[in-house]
């Protein structure tokens, strides 16, 4: 990656001050968990400032249900090191059950999610005083 450590802890530290109910999953919000629903807008971001991550689609069991996560990956050497800066929003000891990598020409992103994307970016962006 071309981009250090710290910027790594900035740019997680942007995100969560940049996510509420407009950036997040049919503007889903629970009181005390800010990265509900925030998954897929923050591995778009993400991939903006790391071009040389994948996005994951994967499922996680958190005890009670299976949910839909999105997340990043690298891929080192034949393995993949991941990048997950919305756990925070499962329970203790929820666990991945399987994932994908998913392909840049198969996102196929809708009006709605490409507006969440990018209002999540500029305000990240602005957070870092770094416009895209």
């Amino acid at each position: 990656m071309a981009r250090n450590l710290d910027f790594m802890l900035c740019l997680r530290e942007a995100l969560a001050a940049s996510w509420d109910k407009r950036t997040a999953y049919f503007e889903v919000e629970q009181a005390g968990n800010p990265a509900l629903g925030q998954c897929y807008p923050t591995s778009r971001v993400v991939q903006h400032y790391y071009p040389e991550t994948e996005i994951i689609k994967g499922t996680v069991w958190t005890g009670e249900t299976t949910e839909i996560h999105f997340w990043n990956g690298l891929r080192v050497g034949n393995d993949w090191s991941h990048i997950d800066l919305s756990w925070q929003q499962f329970p203790a000891g929820s666990t991945i059950e399987g994932f994908v990598i998913i392909g840049r020409r198969e996102l196929n992103d809708g009006e709605a999610t490409m507006q969440r994307c990018a209002l999540l970016l500029k305000r990240v962006g602005e957070y870092l005083l770094i416009f895209p």
